[in-house]
C-alpha cells in the first residue's frame, strides 16, 4: 500500500467516530426537540452535514485509491447512513491499516506469504 493510499484510508477512518457521533447526537437532539423546549437541531444538522459531507469525500478518494471491490465500497457508504455504523467503519478500517503495515513489514523482512 502506497502512502497516499494509507493516507486516504486514515482520513476515512479519522472522519468516521465523530460523524457517527454527530448522527447519534442529532437524533438525541430530535428527540428533545420533541420533548422539551430545547432545539438543537440547527447546530446539530450543520455538523452533522459537514461531517457527512466529510466522509463521503474521503470514502470516494480511499474507494479510488484502494481500488476496492463495489462490494466493499457499498458496505463502507451504508456504513455511514446508519446511526452506529460510523464506529464499525471505524473498526474495520484500523484492522486493514494494520494488516497493511504488517505485509509491508513482512515484504520488507523478505518474508512471502504462500
Amino acid at each position: 500500500m502506497d502512502l497516499k493510499t494509507a493516507t486516504a484510508l486514515r482520513r476515512l477512518r479519522l472522519v468516521s467516530a465523530p460523524e457517527a457521533i454527530s448522527f447519534l447526537l442529532l437524533l438525541v437532539c430530535s428527540v428533545l426537540k420533541r420533548t422539551t423546549d430545547f432545539n438543537a437541531v440547527p447546530a446539530m444538522g450543520m455538523i452533522h452535514g459537514v461531517l457527512f459531507v466529510l466522509y463521503v469525500i474521503f470514502w470516494a478518494d480511499a474507494w479510488n485509491r484502494a481500488k476496492w471491490p463495489l462490494k466493499t465500497a457499498a458496505l463502507y457508504f451504508v456504513l455511514s447512513v446508519l446511526p452506529t455504523g460510523g464506529f464499525f467503519a471505524e473498526r474495520k478500517l484500523k484492522r486493514e491499516a494494520e494488516s497493511a503495515v504488517i505485509a509491508s513489514r513482512a515484504r520488507q523482512e523478505g518474508i512471502v506469504n504462500a
